[in-house]
C-alpha cells in the first residue's frame, strides 16, 4: 500500500519553495548552513529561513510567484544557532540527532511513482495516488475523468467528483509528505528545506542509495556532532548527497518528487 502526490500539490509547493531558497545559497556559498520552512494557501505564503547566506526579499518572492503563483509573502531571515554555527566551525559533521532507515523500494511503489508522472505528464495540477494490491484510487484536479478511466479502466477517480485543487482550497507545508518522498524509508526527519550537513538530508539519501544497491534494509543513526556514521566518513555521506542531489537538478527539483 503506497500514496503518492504530485509535484503541485500544496504541500509540495512548500517543499519545492524551500528547495529553491536551498539552491539560492548554494550558488553563494559551497557548504552554507540554511534550514527553511514554508506555509502556504489561500493567497498567504510565510517562510522563515535560518540561513548562513542572505536571500534578499525580491529573490524569495520570485521563487514564491515562479512555483505556486500569486501569494502575499511574509519572509523572515534569522541567523544559524550559535552552538550550532560552531558545531560545523572545522569542517562537516553531523549538524542533527537522528534515526534513519533506507528500504528498497517495491514494485508497488514503482509501479505508483509511474502513474503518478505519467498523469502529472499531461495534467499539471494538484494530484494525489493510492494503489493498495489492485485497488488504484486517483485524485487527480482539473481533469477529464472519462479520460483518466480509458487509461486505468477499474480506477476509482476522483470519488466525490471534480475538483479544483491547489492552495486557494488546502494549505501546503514542508515535509508533510514524507510518506510519498520516502515510501517505507520515513523515520523522523524531513528531507526539504535544509543543506547537506543536515543529516535529514545526507544520511537519509545515504541510507536510502544504499538500500537500492544492496536491496537490504539500512539502518543508521548519529548525534550532533559525529564525524562518522556507520563507520563512514560523515563528509563522504555529505558527498554522496551532493552528487545526488547535483544529478537530479538541484534541492527544488529533488522536492518535486523525493526520493520514490
Amino acid at each position: 500500500m503506497f500514496e503518492k502526490v504530485n509535484p503541485s500539490h500544496p504541500d509540495k509547493l512548500a517543499d519545492r519553495i524551500a528547495g529553491a531558497l536551498v539552491d539560492y545559497a548554494y550558488t553563494k556559498e559551497h557548504d552554507p548552513r540554511i534550514a527553511a520552512e514554508v506555509l502556504l494557501g489561500h493567497g498567504k505564503c510565510h517562510i522563515i529561513a535560518e540561513t548562513s547566506v542572505h536571500i534578499p526579499t525580491d529573490v524569495v518572492v520570485a521563487a514564491v510567484y515562479r512555483i505556486a503563483g500569486w501569494h502575499e509573502v511574509d519572509y523572515v531571515e534569522v541567523p544559524q544557532d550559535n552552538h550550532l554555527s560552531e558545531n560545523q566551525a572545522d569542517g562537516i559533521r553531523c549538524g542533527d540527532n537522528g534515526i534513519f532507515k533506507g528500504m528498497p523500494v517495491t514494485e508497488e511503489q514503482k509501479t505508483l511513482s509511474h502513474i503518478a508522472h505519467i498523469i502529472y505528464g499531461e495534467y499539471e495540477s494538484d494530484g494525489k495516488y493510492i494503489l493498495d494490491g489492485i485497488r488504484l484510487i486517483i485524485c487527480q484536479s482539473n481533469a477529464d475523468a472519462d479520460e483518466l478511466e480509458c487509461w486505468y479502466p477499474g480506477a476509482e477517480i476522483n470519488p466525490l467528483g471534480d475538483w479544483t485543487g491547489g492552495t486557494n482550497v488546502d494549505t501546503g507545508v514542508t515535509n508533510r509528505k514524507l510518506g510519498s518522498d520516502m515510501a517505507d524509508s520515513v523515520t523522523g526527519g524531513g528531507l526539504h528545506g535544509k543543506d547537506l550537513s543536515k543529516a535529514d538530508v545526507s544520511v537519509n539519501i545515504y541510507a536510502w542509495l544504499l538500500a537500492q544497491k544492496t536491496g537490504n534494509p539500512v539502518e543508521l543513526c548519529c548525534a550532533i556532532g559525529d564525524d562518522t556514521v556507520g563507520g563512514i566518513p560523515y563528509s563522504e555521506i555529505v558527498e554522496t548527497a551532493r552528487d545526488f542531489i547535483c544529478q537530479i537538478g538541484g534541492f527544488e527539483k529533488f522536492a518535486e518528487w523525493g526520493l520514490v
